[in-house]
């Protein structure tokens, strides 16, 4: 296979074309080289479309732009070496190469404007790569040598001095600038390094607020599926809890129904026929029907004011148990302590009243039925010393201790 490259055996520098190896030589005066089947790296910033022939190109490239995708065309663009390729060469050249081999051209390092010369070396960079700088630019200011600097700071002979022959025809430099001209250069190419610096970090400030902002989003999101599937898995635990009190409710009617069954066979009497049970059911009803209402007394409007209370908030079993003792607390207080007046009187907006109590439906409509009145434009709740009922306070304690306790209360 031909090769695709040539490689400089005294640096290892890959070359992709003859022409280039020529230069190489000129630069350098290296002269061994020969066929390689390893391509030269054609990789290309997709952000810029810099072209890059090495990592450690792309790598500089990164640290100094922050572009970090590449698109390697190598193959795209490589093709054979042929290095027997027929050059025409004209008689005039052939007579010029013929009486030049009889002489060896003595190599010098070329002149360059001094003054630009020692700017270079103030601003940081070595005498040769200075020296390169300038030469290749044609010493034409400042600026341009710094742009070559920038340009082929990783060409692998940029710290070597340029040599040239001495018979090469060299270009009177330009006249060179004036001190304050060099200063105000000077200070331009600062602030524009500056600048450039600081779009630098403006740019990377806001990748890093997209960062934020994305891992932030991210947090949010898996918060929320974990408060949804928590929500899920207390609704599934709530609906076992409900068909598990359902299965406890049907055995203590099973067995009441057999406790009944055994003793009607104890009596002597025939079972019981379903079939004639329930037709009497509507005629029951009917009777009770024409009978007059009974006034609900004071405990079954304390017992309904709960069971709607644990209603309204039956999915916040917890929230219910508390709000059940602080009003049995509160109760407590009252029947123990009658004449204290600290216990008969509820600030309705104190913030753990209202936490527990206050913002629950039926709340202080159980401290009314206990004799509570809302006095001074509804901010506090009071019983007078008058109106304490031992045996309504009683009853409410009674209530509050079955809705306790009982873990049915308020289910059916």
């Amino acid at each position: 296979m031909a090769g695709v490259s040539l490689k400089c055996g005294d640096c290892g520098a890959l070359l992709k074309s003859v022409e280039e190896a020529q230069e190489h030589a000129d630069l350098t005066s290296h002269s061994n080289f020969s066929e390689s089947t390893e391509a030269v790296l054609n990789l290309v910033c997709t952000a810029c479309g810099k072209p890059c022939r090495s990592k450690t190109e792309t790598d500089l490239h990164t640290k100094r732009t922050g572009h970090t995708e590449f698109v390697d065309k190598t193959l795209e663009a490589v093709k054979p070496i042929n290095l027997e390729a027929p050059k025409k060469v004209t008689e005039s050249e052939e007579a010029v190469d013929a009486s030049s081999s009889h002489q060896s051209e003595e190599m010098v390092v070329p002149e360059v404007d001094k003054k630009l010369l020692e700017e270079l070396e103030l601003m940081g960079f070595p005498t040769a790569r200075a020296t390169r700088a300038l030469h290749y630019s044609g010493n034409a200011s400042l600026e341009a040598a710094v742009n070559w600097v920038v340009e082929h700071e990783n060409d692998p002979d940029v710290d070597q001095m340029p040599m040239v022959p001495v018979n090469s025809k060299v270009e009177e430099p330009k006249p060179s600038l004036t001190p304050e001209e060099v200063k105000l250069k000077a200070q331009e190419l600062r602030e524009r390094a500056h600048k450039k610096k600081e779009e630098e970090e403006k740019r990377m400030e806001r990748e890093r607020e997209k960062e934020r902002i994305r891992v932030g989003r991210e947090l949010l999101e898996a918060k929320r599926i974990e408060e949804e599937n928590e929500r899920k898995r207390l609704l599934a635990l709530r609906k076992a809890e409900k068909e598990e009190e359902k299965r406890a409710r049907e055995k203590i009617r099973q067995k009441l129904e057999e406790d009944k069954a055994e003793r009607r066979r104890r009596l002597g009497l025939p079972p019981e026929d379903p079939a004639v049970v329930k037709p009497s059911s509507p005629v029951v009803e009917e009777k009770k029907s024409s009978l007059p209402v009974r006034p609900a007394t004071k405990a079954e409007q304390m017992r309904e004011c709960l069971r709607s209370l644990k209603q309204s908030h039956k999915d916040e079993d917890a929230k219910v148990k508390r709000a059940f003792q602080t009003l049995l607390t509160y109760i407590g207080n009252v029947a123990k302590n009658p004449d204290e007046e600290k216990f008969r009187k509820i600030r309705l907006t104190n913030q753990t009243f209202q936490d527990r109590v206050g913002s629950l439906n039926g709340g202080i409509e159980f401290f009314e039925l206990c004799g509570f009145e809302k006095i001074e434009g509804d901010e506090f709740l009071f019983l007078p010393r008058n109106k304490v009922d031992m045996a309504v306070l009683n009853s409410a304690g009674s209530e509050l201790n079955s809705a306790i306790n009982n873990p049915f209360f308020g289910v059916l």
